[in-house]
């Protein structure tokens, strides 16, 4: 009995088992939690996007635009205003920007888009958009007027609108590798004349030509480019278009290609640029 009385005594351990969170714990539901966010988000952007118009689009973008308070757009309601509030041109900064188009304010001199610094009035942008839109219109009169028109495209840039003529294969506007011009290049002189007639702005001629794919003694291209753009001014004065609104003419060479191969015929073209008055 007595070396029972010596033994260690017996320690019995439990462990409590806790059920339910399986050996991830709780961590997937978090994650569950964000990835169902994630799609609510991404449906939610789904149907704005289909239902509503690009105005209220572009409120909803500018909601989250911090230079909201000096932007033209400043919401895409269609209420009572417009999306603009009554103290629209009280409280937006008076550059040009800081009255509405429908109601600009006289005695501030905010003139809506008329009286920032090298942008457009809204006058001058509705005259180059009518002299694009009848450019664009002279494509349906005839089979005649829609090949030569094929040749041409146009855009809106800061410096004004630019009409851009440009080789084709098969039809190039000047002979290869010479500042005579084609017979289709003389009869698109005759309708550009006309289309430029409807305004009074002072006009650009740039020249273009794409790159040689061997290197020569002697570049030609900067004679080439700027003799091709003196050839287009001097038809566009020979249909009439008065000399004085030729503001400049410019050779560029193969210096601006308007391809990512700065060989390719696409970048022999002339550039016209109905400059902006305030340019």
């Amino acid at each position: 009995m007595a070396g029972q009385g010596n033994a260690a005594p017996v320690i019995i351990k439990r462990k409590k088992v806790v059920q339910g969170g399986g050996h991830h714990g709780g961590a997937w539901k978090v994650a569950y939690a964000d990835f169902v966010t994630a799609m609510m988000a991404f449906f939610m952007l789904m149907w704005l996007l289909n239902a509503t118009t690009e105005k209220q689009r572009k409120g909803i973008a500018d909601y989250f635009n911090p230079t909201i308070p000096v932007n033209r757009v400043s919401g895409g309601g269609d209420g009572a205003f417009g999306g603009d509030s009554t103290f629209t041109e009280s409280t937006l900064a008076q550059n040009g920007t800081g009255a509405t188009a429908e109601n600009p304010t006289e005695s501030d001199k905010a003139r809506g888009e008329a009286a920032s610094d090298g942008e457009a009035s809204a006058d001058e942008k509705k005259e180059l958009a009518a002299i694009e839109q009848a450019l664009t219109a002279k494509g349906g009169e005839s089979m005649t007027m829609e090949r030569l028109l094929r040749h041409v495209v146009t855009r809106v840039t800061d410096e004004g609108l630019v009409i851009e003529l440009f080789d084709l294969d098969g039809a190039p506007l000047f002979r290869p590798e010479t500042a005579e011009p084609a017979a289709q290049t003389a009869e698109i002189a005759a309708l550009l004349a006309e289309v430029l007639g409807l305004s009074s702005n002072d006009i650009a001629v740039n020249g273009h030509v794409r790159s040689y794919p061997i290197t020569l003694r002697e570049d030609p291209t900067w004679d080439l480019s700027t003799e091709r753009a003196q050839v287009l001014r001097q038809l566009l004065e020979k249909h009439k278009l008065p000399g004085a609104r030729i503001a400049r003419v410019t050779g560029h060479a193969d210096r601006k290609p308007a391809t990512a191969d700065p060989t390719a015929l696409r970048n022999n073209r002339i550039e016209i640029v109905l400059l902006r008055r305030n340019r």
